[in-house]
Order: structure tokens, then sequence, then C-alpha cells
């Protein structure tokens, strides 16, 4: 089972955006935000900088900005706060020559996931058209998507698309190399199991002995297992998953709590709401009626 494309289908909540932006020098600032975003440089080369090295970028690259950090995009490896503030909105493309030019991707995460918390908060990736054809085939894809009539329609699919092939190939360069933080993906049959029986069924009455049977597995050894390929014990894993769901059903459908509570293995109304309060800071009503949308970065 692959946790980067469940945990990222199950957090993200919120508007996707992305649009070709064109600089000249010295570049481009961008302020930290609450997501987690890509570039993907058409025409280069440029400089990523932030509070760390610089580093050099090419046309093709792309850069994944985990968790929405402050970084630049410059002519040169300049100082971050000597380039300006990108302004956030829907612009187009500036008009007239460029130095460089890169399609910036992002959307929302709401809690964004354990192991894109722990990655580091900005990476770099090179495909290269041998190993990597998929996700030049797909950066081909948003670039004609985020650009041509109707991009709404696949936009999501295409930038999730995107940034688990991305993740996952830094993840194939890092192994060997120290890398402890990737993304895990789970190989245990069992344990493969239990995850399919809470990803599909959060409203069971589910327990450790209840998953542990699931997969096949005395409970001891199950907790065992699943706390060593996920990174949580089973009880907390569940609860998260339980309220990534609730989250999503508030932003993406009009049911009434009540519903939603059922839908995801609670009582009633008022477990949920004490449960999510914990968790995400707001009462359930109020996180519906603030849905954050990220407009599309772009640059005058």
């Amino acid at each position: 089972m692959d946790l980067i494309s469940e945990m990222i289908r199950a957090v993200r909540v919120g508007g996707a955006g992305a649009r070709l932006i064109r600089k000249t020098a010295p570049g481009a600032r961008f302020a930290a935000f609450e997501g987690s975003g890509f570039h993907v440089i058409t025409t280069g080369p440029c400089w990523l900088v932030s509070h760390d090295e610089p580093v050099r970028l090419d046309t093709g690259d792309i850069v994944l900005v985990t968790s929405g950090g402050e970084h630049g995009l410059s002519t040169e490896p300049l100082p971050l706060h000597d380039l300006p503030l990108v302004e956030m909105g829907p612009f187009p493309p500036a008009p007239g020559p460029a130095d460089f030019e890169f399609l910036c991707g992002a959307y929302h995460l709401q809690r964004a996931p354990r192991y894109l918390r722990a990655l580091p908060g900005l990476i770099t990736v090179s495909p290269e058209p041998g190993r990597h054809p998929v996700l030049r085939s797909l950066v081909g894809l948003l670039t004609e998507d985020a650009t041509g009539p109707g991009a709404a329609a696949t936009l999501r699919a295409v930038l999730d698309l995107v940034l688990v092939q991305a993740l996952r190939q830094w993840h194939e360069d890092n192994q060997g190399h120290g890398d402890d933080q990737g993304p895990p993906r789970v190989t245990h049959p069992g344990i493969a199991a239990a995850l399919r029986e809470i990803h599909d069924k959060p409203h069971h009455r589910w327990s450790v002995g209840t998953l542990s049977e699931a997969a096949g597995l005395p409970r001891a050894a199950f907790s065992r297992l699943f706390t060593a390929a996920v990174g949580q014990a089973p009880t907390a894993y569940l609860t998260g998953w339980r309220l990534h769901r609730a989250a999503q059903l508030l932003r993406d459908t009009d049911a009434p709590l009540a519903r939603i509570a059922s839908q995801v293995g609670y009582s009633t109304e008022f477990a949920l709401s004490a449960a999510f309060r914990r968790e995400y800071g707001v009462p359930p009503g109020r996180f519906r009626d603030t849905v954050p949308v990220l407009p599309s970065p772009t640059a005058r």
C-alpha cells in the first residue's frame, strides 16, 4: 500500500491553483503559507534561494515546497530578502522578455501528513527522460492544463499526481544516503490489509483486536509491525484518519454533522465535535464556514 497517495488524497482540502510566471532580474520571493506546492522550471536556468545554501535549477527541474516555507527564485544566488515579494492573485504572466519562466502550483493541506512535516522544507528533483517518463509526462500535462481552457476540471488531480511522483523520485534518489524520513510504503500484506479496512470502513467499530484479526496477526505483533510501518500506533492512526475524513466531508459536502459522525465512526455529533476541536483547534461548524482557498500564485 502506497501511503503517499493515500495520505495526500485524504488530507487535501481547499482550492488548487497553478499559473505560469515569467520573471526578469532579480527574481521573486514567496512568503510562507499554509499548504504545500511546487515550481516546475520551464525555461532556466535560475536559483532557488532560502535560508539555506542556494541551489542552481535548470529547465525541467522541480522544487517541492513541502510545508509552505518562505523561499525565492532568482537570476543569481542573492539573499532571500533582496528579492521582491510575489503578489498573489489571478494575474496573467508578465509580458515581454523574461530571464526565466516557471509553473507554480499550490494547494492547501489541512494538518499535513507526518512524513511531509518531517521532510526538508524545500526539495529539488531533476526528472531524467529515461528513468522518470511518468513524471515528465505529468509535468507536460500540468503545463498544458494550467494554461488551457477548462483547467479547473482536472487541475487538482494533476497536481496530486505531480506531487506524488516527485516525492517518490526524491525518496528513490535518496535511498542509501542517510535518508530515513521518506514517505513510507507498506509492504507487509497484513498491515496493508488493516490499512485498507481503516480507509474503506472508518465507520466500523475498530479496535486493536479486530484490526489484528483483519491483518491475520497476533495482537502484539500487529501493534509492533503497524507502528514500525506507519509511524503511529493503530488507534492513533485510526483517530487521525477518521478526523481527516470528517474534515473532507465538512468541506466537500453539506451533510449534517450527525450524518458525518456516523460515517466516520463516532456515535454522536457531540463526540465528533469534541475530537475535531482537539485535532483542528476549531469546532466543525467554524471549520466548514472558513474554507481556505489559495489564490493562484502569479507575478506581474
